[in-house]
C-alpha cells in the first residue's frame, strides 16, 4: 500500500485504512503487541531459535523466549468501524535491519517498544525513524512483571527524546492497553498534520 491514507466507499459510509509500524529491539514485546490486538488471527514469522541465533541474541533478560521473527508480524485492527488499521512488526535483529525499509514503506506512523530493563536495544530504533523525518513516532514502554525499571522523564532522557514525542507505558498482553497505545499513535500523527490527510480512492 503505497499511500499513507486510503478509502473505501461502502453501504455504510466511507472506510478508511492506514498502515502503521511497531518496531523496537530484540524480545521487547512487538509480537505480543500485535498479537494481542489484532482482530484477525496474525500472521508470525517467528522462528525457533538455535544455538547459533542465541549467539547473536541477549536473551538474558528473557530466558523464556525461545522465538525470534524472522521477516515480520502483520495484524488488523478495526477502529471506529470505519478505520482500519494494518500493523507491520519489524524483526529486532540487527541482521534482519535490511528489510525495514521495504516493511516501513506507506506507513503513517511507528510505535517503538521498548524494554525498560534493556534501553539500549531500541536505540537502533529510535536512530532510524530520527533520520526518518517523514514518518512520526511515539514510543511504548513495555512492563514486564507489571513495572517500570526507571521513569518516564528517566528513560526520556536516556534515550535522548525530544519532550514532544509522547512515551507511554503499557503491557503488551494486555488488548485494551496495547489498543491505547495505537489510539495516542493516530492522535499524534493527525496532530502533526497541518490538514486533514488527502485520501486516495
Amino acid at each position: 500500500m503505497d499511500s499513507n491514507v486510503s478509502s473505501n466507499s461502502t453501504g455504510h459510509g466511507s472506510l478508511v485504512s492506514t498502515k502503521i509500524v511497531i518496531a523496537g529491539g530484540f524480545g521487547a514485546g512487538k509480537t505480543t503487541l500485535v498479537g494481542s490486538v489484532s482482530e484477525i488471527p496474525p500472521v508470525s514469522t517467528e522462528a525457533v531459535m538455535t544455538e547459533a541465533s542465541m549467539d547473536h541474541d541477549d536473551t538474558s533478560a528473557t530466558p523464556g523466549k525461545i522465538t525470534t521473527t524472522v521477516a515480520m508480524d502483520f495484524g488488523r485492527l478495526t477502529l471506529e468501524r470505519e478505520l482500519i488499521m494494518y500493523m507491520f512488526g519489524t524483526p529486532g535483529q540487527a541482521r534482519f535491519w535490511f528489510m525495514w525499509d521495504d516493511i516501513v514503506r506507506g506507513a503513517v506512523g511507528a510505535v517503538i517498544v521498548v524494554d525498560s530493563r534493556r534501553l539500549a536495544d531500541c536505540f537502533d530504533a529510535i536512530d532510524y525513524f530520527e533520520k526518518n523525518q517523514s514518518i512520526p513516532y511515539i514510543v511504548a514502554l513495555n512492563k514486564f512483571d507489571g513495572e517500570l525499571d526507571y521513569t518516564v522523564e528517566e528513560i526520556r532522557e536516556a534515550l535522548e527524546i525530544a519532550p514532544d514525542i509522547p512515551i507511554i507505558d503499557f503491557d503488551a498482553r494486555d488488548r485494551r492497553s496495547a489498543g491505547g497505545v495505537l489510539k495516542r499513535l493516530l492522535e499524534y500523527t493527525l496532530s502533526r498534520r497541518p490538514s486533514q490527510p488527502e485520501l486516495v480512492g
